[in-house]
């Protein structure tokens, strides 16, 4: 099973939160990619610091349920030190599922893919960088590369580094 997760942080040592993350998503399985680190704009219109944002790809021979996988993401932004707060506020951590395997469900809980990587500069980027060649939205059936092109193109200059 390959799941691809985004991580994001705005609070602290941004940096060392992704790590931090990164580890935490060992969790479910083998660390089997990781994007280039982005230095982002906030989005969803609520004044904080910019972010660090990159993407994770982890497989597991294990199949796992995407809510099961959600409990385990929660506690782990738990662990991390996140603190609930107003939607899209400033965070220490975010660990969002992008995908899994390839599943397409939508419940009160969890929406797979995530209903908003195609509105996502800070998303598509680097999840860009760890999908397979040729990888097609499972709903729109839209590239990253177009969806990347409605946005204008290329979304930072500014890479910060690897995880």
């Amino acid at each position: 099973m390959i799941m691809y997760f985004g991580l994001g942080s705005n609070l602290g040592n941004r940096l060392q939160n992704l790590r931090d993350a990164l580890e935490k998503l060992r969790e479910l399985g083998h660390v089997s990619g990781a994007s280039n680190v982005y230095s982002t704009e906030p989005w969803g219109g609520i004044p904080q610091p910019d972010y660090l944002n990159a993407c994770v790809k982890v497989g597991s021979e294990s199949a796992h349920d995407p809510h099961e996988i959600l409990r385990a993401v929660k506690t782990f932004e738990r662990e991390l030190g996140r603190v609930e707060s107003v939607r899209w506020g400033a965070r220490k951590i975010d660990i969002d599922i992008l995908l899994v395997d390839g599943v397409v469900m939508h419940s009160p809980e969890l929406d797979v893919p995530h209903v908003r990587i195609p509105e996502r500069l800070f998303v598509l980027v680097p999840l860009g960088e760890i999908v397979p060649e040729g990888w097609r939205h499972p709903e729109t059936g839209r590239s990253i590369q177009e969806m990347i092109r409605e946005h204008g193109g290329e979304a930072w200059p500014l890479r910060v580094g690897g995880l």
